[in-house]
C-alpha cells in the first residue's frame, strides 16, 4: 500500500504517528483541537469520555518517527481556575501563551508555555463579548484572539486580556454565515478560514472579516470495509463492490483547516473519515486517508508491554483499518518542516505527513 501520494504537482510522503489511547499520561483521549507552538512543539486539547476522564491539554514534542516526548499536561476536568469541563481549542500566541476554550463554561483559559494558570475571561451570552460554546481560537500577529462563537454562529475578536474589540457573522446557509463553526485557522496575509461544520464548507474571510470564498459542498464518500483512496480524489470501493469516484470537493461535517505556505488548504473532512487538500483557490488537489502503516512509539512500548495483545494482532486478517483515519478532528501545517499535522481522534494519535519539495521519481533503464 503506497505511503506517497501524488497529485497535481504536490507530493505527500507519510512520515509518522504520534501518541496512544490513554486516560492520562503519555497518550491522547480523544484529541479534539491542536496548534502548533515553535520547534515542532504541539497543544492538544483532548475530551477524554463519558466519565470525565482524559479532559486535558498535552504538550508534545512531535520530533521524528519515535522521538515524541510529553513535555506537559494541564488544563484537567475539574473546578476552578485551571481546570475545565469541555475543553475545545487552543492557541498559542507570539509569546508562548497559550489559550484554551471551555465549550461548557463558555470562558477561555490562558496559561505559559508549560501550563501554569495565568488567567480567564468570558461571560454565558450572545452579546458583544459574551460566548456561547466557544470553539476554535486562533491568535493574530498583534496578539489579538479571535474565537469561534459556535453557540452563537459567529467569530470574535478579543485582546489578550478579553477585552471585547470586534465581531463577525450570523446564523444562516448564505455568505459569511454560520452553522456551528468549529475550527478557524489564518493564512501569511491574516486571511480567515473557518470551518463551517453544520453548512459543510469552509469559508474564507478577510482580515476584517468579510466574505471572500467558500470552499467545498455537502456529500458522503460510500466506503465499504477494505475501501482505499490513493492519488487525485480515489478511487473508491462502493458498496456494489464497483471501484468508483465520488465527485470531487464533498465535504461531511469539517471540523477544521489549515493552509501551508503555498496556499494549498487542508481540511479536516471529519464524516468522510479523510484531510482534503485544495488549491488556493478552491480546486481539489487529493485526499489523504491515514497511513500508519507503522505503530508509533508510545503505541509500540504498549503492545511490547502485553505479550495478549501482540498475540491478538497477528490473529487479525488486515490491519490496514488501523492506518486509516477515524474521524479526524484537527489539522495544522507546519511551516518550519513542511509537515501536515493530523488528530485522529478515535485513533487517538497524531498521523504526520510532509510535502515533499524536491521529489524525484528514480530513474532506471530495465
Amino acid at each position: 500500500m503506497p505511503l506517497t501520494t501524488v497529485a497535481r504537482g504536490r507530493v505527500y510522503e507519510w512520515s509518522h504517528a504520534v501518541g496512544r489511547g490513554t486516560q492520562s499520561g503519555t497518550g491522547f483521549n480523544y484529541p479534539q483541537t491542536m496548534c502548533l507552538a515553535k520547534g515542532g512543539v504541539a497543544y492538544v486539547a483532548n475530551r477524554g469520555n463519558e466519565n470525565n476522564f482524559g479532559m486535558r491539554v498535552n504538550e508534545v514534542k512531535i520530533g521524528g518517527p519515535g522521538e515524541e516526548e510529553l513535555l506537559a499536561e494541564f488544563f484537567q476536568w475539574g473546578e476552578g481556575d485551571g481546570r475545565s469541563t469541555w475543553p475545545f481549542g487552543v492557541a498559542v500566541d507570539g509569546q508562548d501563551h497559550v489559550y484554551v476554550s471551555d465549550e461548557w463554561n463558555n470562558t477561555i483559559s490562558v496559561f505559559d508555555d508549560r501550563g501554569k494558570f495565568l488567567r480567564k475571561w468570558g461571560k454565558t451570552g450572545s452579546g458583544d463579548g459574551e460566548l456561547l460554546r466557544p470553539a476554535g481560537l486562533v491568535c493574530e500577529k498583534s496578539g489579538n484572539v479571535i474565537v469561534v462563537d459556535s453557540g452563537n454562529n459567529r467569530l470574535q475578536v478579543f485582546t489578550g486580556e478579553g477585552k471585547f474589540l470586534a465581531r463577525c457573522g450570523k446564523a444562516g446557509r448564505g455568505d459569511g454565515e454560520f452553522n456551528q463553526p468549529w475550527g478557524i485557522t489564518l493564512d501569511q496575509a491574516g486571511n480567515i478560514y473557518v470551518a463551517d461544520w453544520k453548512n459543510h464548507r469552509v469559508q474564507k474571510l478577510s482580515p476584517q472579516g468579510k466574505f471572500m470564498m467558500k470552499i467545498g459542498e455537502y456529500g458522503t464518500v460510500p466506503v465499504a470495509p477494505g475501501a482505499y483512496a490513493v492519488s487525485y480524489m480515489g478511487p473508491y470501493i462502493l458498496p456494489s463492490g464497483t471501484p468508483g469516484y465520488p465527485k470531487a470537493g464533498l465535504l461531511n461535517h469539517p471540523t477544521d483547516v489549515a493552509v501551508d505556505t503555498d496556499g494549498d488548504i487542508y481540511v479536516a473532512d471529519w464524516g468522510n473519515h479523510r484531510v482534503c487538500v485544495f488549491d488556493a483557490e478552491g480546486g481539489p488537489i487529493a485526499n489523504l486517508i491515514g497511513d500508519a502503516q507503522v505503530m508509533s512509539k508510545w503505541g509500540q512500548m504498549s503492545i511490547d508491554a502485553n505479550p495478549d495483545m501482540m498475540k491478538a494482532r497477528r490473529r487479525v486478517r488486515s490491519l490496514e483499518p488501523e492506518y486509516r483515519f477515524c474521524f479526524p478532528t484537527a489539522v495544522d501545517f507546519d511551516p518550519e518542516t513542511d509537515r501536515i499535522i493530523v488528530a485522529d481522534s478515535q485513533r487517538n494519535r497524531l498521523q504526520i505527513y510532509r510535502k515533499v519539495r524536491d521529489y524525484v521519481d528514480f530513474q532506471a533503464n530495465l
